[in-house]
């Protein structure tokens, strides 16, 4: 008696359980390797690599993390990692989103690309966090053609560009005639990264500027402009030569040329010692990498070793430029320099040989 009691406890605990286990994969995406991919510990490309997905493997998504990664599930029952690029994963279903809750029931708007959720309308506003790709907020205001008032699904309130390539909205804006017509997307007016064109949206793809240097944005808008189109290509690999006519591998002055032509529409020339000379031509330089301005290139010699007195005899001016990035501020560099780093990637610059390398920098715009 008693162990049939135990055999009936064990059966029921096994059938209630299994609703729940059909739930959790119901909200489960599919995708298929489409290019040989790291499949990391973390979503970051300084995190360790478990291993190499390849061609062919089908993987379980769990979340889209951000812009750049997914959240996955291996064949083996590993969870880890992997870029969210097209170049490297096919998307064959998407994780099925939670039921909408709070804040986010109320929701106007969707965020279309990853854009800075600021205290302040300003490029120069403190940063609150970043906003990812499909997360749905409440615009309550157009402030001007360049900046949105929004409250996210915690209920924070801050400020986002207008930008069609960041934002588009999903139902009418509060009390829009006092700011603005509300229809359709966001007008593509960036709010510090681009210029108004007006309208729904019918500038370039990046919602930027498009005249280049002598735009009537200032400097630090289209900075801001470019780091995030920089940021969008954060794991894409490396490879020496690469072709400028696409955008799967990149050597580091082609990734600096993409980012300033994706954000503002501005072909800068193709090598770093000619971007080096463009620079010096347009701005002021400093040899002090740590009074350059966020967005502002940086411009270093080749590579000696690690130790700050291989390179004691370097002369900022005439020294060979072999290597080009784009500064950050807070000491970081987004760059790209091998295949074994990972591609583009942030790192710090102070007591490393970047800082011992850096030949000089300043801004291209």
């Amino acid at each position: 008696m008693r162990r049939n009691l135990m055999i009936a406890l064990t059966a029921l605990t096994l059938a209630s359980a299994l609703p729940a286990a059909a739930g959790a994969a119901a909200k489960e995406g599919k995708a298929q390797i489409v290019a040989t991919v790291s499949f990391r510990t973390a979503p970051s490309t300084s995190s360790s690599v478990v291993r190499y997905l390849k061609p062919g493997e089908s993987v379980a998504l769990l979340e889209k993390t951000n812009d750049y990664w997914w959240k996955v599930r291996e064949s083996g029952g590993r969870t880890g990692y992997v870029s969210s690029r097209s170049t490297y994963v096919k998307l064959i279903s998407a994780p099925a989103e939670e039921a909408d809750s709070g804040a986010s029931a109320n929701a106007n708007a969707v965020i279309v690309s990853s854009v800075s959720f600021r205290e302040a309308p300003s490029a120069s506003g403190a940063r609150i966090r970043y906003l990812k790709a499909n997360e749905k907020v409440t615009v309550t205001a157009k402030v001007n053609s360049y900046w949105y008032a929004v409250t996210d699904s915690d209920g924070k309130a801050g400020y986002v560009s207008s930008s069609s390539s960041y934002i588009k909205l999903t139902g009418p804006i509060p009390d829009a005639s006092s700011g603005g017509s509300s229809g359709g997307n966001a007008g593509t007016g960036s709010g510090g990264n681009g210029s108004s064109s007006g309208g729904s949206g019918s500038g370039s793809d990046s919602g930027t500027d498009t005249s280049g240097p002598g735009g009537t944005l200032d400097a630090a808008a289209k900075a801001e402009a470019v780091i995030e189109a920089g940021l969008k290509y954060l794991g894409t690999p490396y490879e020496y030569g690469s072709d400028r006519n696409t955008t799967t591998t990149f050597d580091c002055s082609d990734f600096v040329r993409q980012a300033f032509k994706d954000a503002l529409g501005v072909t800068l020339p193709g090598d770093s010692a000619s971007q080096g000379a463009y620079v010096r031509e347009r701005s002021a330089v400093t040899t002090d990498w740590r009074q350059l301005k966020r967005g502002d290139l940086m411009f270093f010699m080749d590579y000696k070793g690690t130790s700050s007195s291989l390179y004691a005899n370097k002369q900022p001016f005439t020294s060979k430029i072999s290597h080009v990035g784009i500064y950050l501020g807070d000491g970081k560099i987004l760059q790209t320099y091998s295949k074994t780093s990972g591609g583009v990637r942030i790192d710090s610059i102070a007591g490393k040989h970047w800082e011992y390398r850096f030949l000089f920098g300043g801004s291209a715009l």
